[in-house]
């Protein structure tokens, strides 16, 4: 398995780059654009479930990035929250609301995976060389 060195590497931070792209695109047209503060705040989780990826990584050390992707997992479950939202207040249909919401599951389940994989290593090493596991389905 290969070392990752950059938070662009993982496949979580890949997945949740997505899941933004994703939301902005979904949160463009129609009543949703209209709806600022349940679109900013479907925008911002996504947003912050992808930073905390980043952040944790860059932060140099196990401990640190396990608490980063805690809050990203957190914020990936804010997503799928305000999916119920919007689907019911017929901003997005049943077909982006599942096609949304396993995006933001699939960054859930990346984050436990990985969180997982970390606690098995000591908590302090610094992790340049972060080996993820491949995510189970």
């Amino acid at each position: 398995m290969a070392s990752v060195v950059r938070f662009e590497e993982l496949e979580v931070w890949q997945d949740a780059r997505q899941l933004v792209k994703e939301v902005y695109a979904a949160t463009n047209h129609g009543a949703f654009a209209k709806d600022f503060e349940t679109r900013g705040q479907i925008r911002a989780a996504a947003l912050s479930s992808m930073n905390n990826i980043a952040e944790g990584f860059e932060r140099g050390c196990n401990k640190e990035f396990i608490h980063f992707l805690n809050i990203a997992k957190a914020s990936a479950g804010e997503v799928r929250s305000t999916l119920y939202a919007a689907l019911d207040q017929g901003y997005i249909s049943a077909q982006q609301f599942n096609t949304l919401g396993d995006r933001a599951l699939s960054v859930s389940r990346r984050c436990s995976n990985l969180i997982k994989h970390l606690h098995s290593r000591t908590p302090t090493a610094p992790h340049p060389a972060v080996q993820p596991p491949a995510m189970a389905t």
